[in-house]
């Protein structure tokens, strides 16, 4: 009997693990799961939750990948979506993956000369776009693009140029999927679809030069569902993902992909400007993340700490100090915590800390990975005391996303986790991290000297940044190397780490730090302006508009104590001097930020030339 048990759940073991090739993972997840719900979108129009079974699915992605087939689609060919999450972006995917071709995602917030440079390096014929903004800068790109052939739009209430002849509403161009004259050219492209054929082109942000497009065959993301299903044991089919972050990025990408993968219930979001709300109503237990996201959420946070008084006050820092105490001592380290910690947890979670996680929309959270850039220690240790489980993490295009990540419990404050299963990492020369595994890229589109850059001899990735293996806690990330500047005096600077650090702070929102041979250290930084305008109203601040308020005095002596008190642990050359603040937001559409919202430093160099000149007078 005890065999029969065994064998039992060996064998369960293996069918839950099965991972299909993207060509085949829908239709094979409908067929078992069919009549469950595969993702939601929210309808413009109706504001109601729109549900897409596994079966409705299959049947879209397979009309889609016979009309892709039918405008002459070939394997390996590559096409490109550009547009905001859609649930018809995801279809298309699938139906391209089915006729193995190549699907290169382009930011939706990309302008015309971004997609027309990709347009024309990866000879693009067939352009999926979302809305009127995409589509009318790929309607201009038409007359610099030789090889665009058809723009197909997503949204039908785009209105297309009188001149246009040749786009397509994407209501119409399922039409041509709706017979079955191609289910035998799709079948045996699905048929003989390999793991080493090309999935994606994904190109990289460009912080300091050109963008190169990131070669992922379909063997790195099978490798990353397989990778990942071991390490996140946590996980169910019982989990609901909210997608937010755009899909071009490949952290959302490939979490979306494995929560498919998975059986997990996507939520998509159509409206980036809309996740406060959203995340709400959808309510999700996992959820992929940008720092930038929880930073915001600790900054709303300390914003109503400091509003508080009295009793209120008082008990909200308690339960805080008893949440870290019991999270980060104990549940952290897996060891049993003692019954007076167990019963005050229990009683300030149910009064305060499930509250706010409630308010933030996540009271029902299992995990929330999390990376992209730097997260400070003050940050990620304020949300576990929270009793938000935070899977910080570290990974690039090139590594398919993860290379690290913490674990549930186990994981080190200070570290971006353990690396993952079977991937291997070293430190090279430099203190630079290199990469070994079958997630790491085929090489970078059209650009062998650039790919043979990043590769050493003997094939491991040399990934840009710098850090250390701690042994018995993790990866610990230093910087990123490029950053990395000299001061006239000699001294070596990492941004990064002085950014995170001041970018904690409520009035603080982003950070430039400066100081590439001169003689100290300076920064351009963009206030939080509506705490700022909050702090003046309470000190009597008059101002006329916010280049008043930026240059005010008492605005500049309060923004200086705080750079003080936050920077005090760096040497004193590495600390800011001199310090300018600015009345606007650094943007993408400027190029000051890339699409990922990582700061462009040759950019803003140039642009702010004159300020950066006045702080070394």
């Amino acid at each position: 009997m005890s065999i029969l048990i065994i064998t039992f759940v060996i064998t369960f073991y293996f069918l839950n693990m099965t991972i299909y090739h993207f060509s085949q993972l829908v239709h094979r997840q409908a067929e078992k799961y069919g009549k469950r719900t595969a993702f939601r979108h929210k309808d413009k129009s109706t504001g109601k939750w729109i549900s897409t079974t596994w079966n409705t699915f299959s049947q879209q992605v397979k009309t889609v990948a016979r009309s892709l087939a039918s405008i002459g689609v070939q394997v390996q060919e590559n096409i490109a979506t550009y547009t905001q999450n859609k649930p018809e972006g995801i279809v298309v995917d699938f139906a391209a993956y089915a006729n193995r071709a190549v699907v290169i995602p382009l930011y939706a917030t990309s302008s015309q000369s971004q997609i027309e440079y990709i347009i024309n390096e990866a000879e693009i014929r067939f352009l999926f776009v979302g809305e009127q903004f995409q589509y009318d800068n790929a309607f201009r790109a038409l007359k610099n693009c030789p090889t665009l052939e058809r723009i197909i739009v997503f949204d039908r209430t785009v209105k297309l140029d009188k001149s246009d002849k040749t786009s397509v509403y994407y209501e119409d161009f399922i039409k041509y999927g709706q017979t079955t004259e191609m289910d035998a050219l799709v079948q045996s492209r699905t048929d003989t679809a390999t793991e080493e054929d090309l999935a994606n082109i994904i190109y990289t942000s460009g912080t300091t030069g050109e963008p190169k497009g990131v070669m992922l065959p379909h063997a790195n993301f099978l490798e990353a569902m397989r990778i990942h299903d071991r390490r996140l044991v946590s996980i169910s089919d019982k989990d609901v993902s909210l997608c937010f972050l755009p899909l071009t990025h490949i952290f959302e990408r490939a979490w979306t992909y494995f929560c498919f993968t998975e059986r997990i219930r996507v939520d998509i979001n159509l409206d980036p400007k809309e996740i406060q709300n959203i995340i709400k109503e959808v309510r999700p237990t996992i959820m992929c993340s940008v720092p930038r996201f929880w930073e915001k959420v600790y900054s709303a946070v300390q914003e109503k700490i400091s509003s508080m008084q009295g009793l209120s006050k008082k008990m909200l820092l308690q339960a805080l100090a008893v949440g870290r105490k019991y999270n980060l001592i104990y549940r952290r380290e897996e060891k049993k915590a003692p019954l007076w910690l167990r019963v005050q947890y229990a009683f300030y979670d149910a009064l305060i800390l499930r509250k706010l996680r409630k308010a933030i929309g996540i009271e029902n959270g299992n995990i929330f990975p999390t990376a992209g850039a730097p997260l400070s220690d003050t940050i990620n240790e304020f949300l576990h005391a929270c009793g938000i489980n935070l899977l910080y993490g570290y990974g690039l295009t090139e590594t398919t996303a993860t290379v690290s990540c913490f674990d549930i419990t186990g994981y080190n404050l200070g570290t971006v986790g353990t690396v993952m299963p079977d991937v291997q990492v070293k430190i090279g020369e430099n203190n630079e991290i290199y990469v070994k595994g079958k997630t790491v890229m085929k090489g970078y589109y059209k650009k062998p000297e650039e790919t043979a850059k990043v590769f050493t001899e003997d094939g491991w990735f040399k990934t840009g940044d710098a850090g250390r293996m701690k042994p018995g806690a993790g990866l610990v990330l230093t910087e990123r190397i490029k950053d990395l500047f000299k001061t006239s005096n000699g001294k070596y600077i990492a941004p990064q780490a002085l950014e995170t650090r001041i970018g904690e702070d409520k009035y603080i929102d982003q950070v430039a730090v400066i100081g590439d041979q001169r003689k100290y250290v300076t920064a351009i930084i963009i206030p939080a302006y509506e705490a700022l305008k909050e702090y003046a109203a309470q000190k009597q601040i008059q101002y006329r508009n916010l280049e008043e308020l930026v240059k005010n005095q008492k605005i500049q002596s309060l923004i200086q104590e705080r750079i003080n008190e936050l920077q005090k642990n760096f040497a004193r050359f590495e600390q800011i001097k001199k310090f300018t603040l600015l009345p606007r937001a650094f943007s993408m559409e400027t190029g000051e930020l890339t699409n990922t919202l990582k700061i462009r430093r040759p950019i803003i160099n140039q642009r702010y030339k004159a300020e950066i000149e006045a702080m070394y007078v």
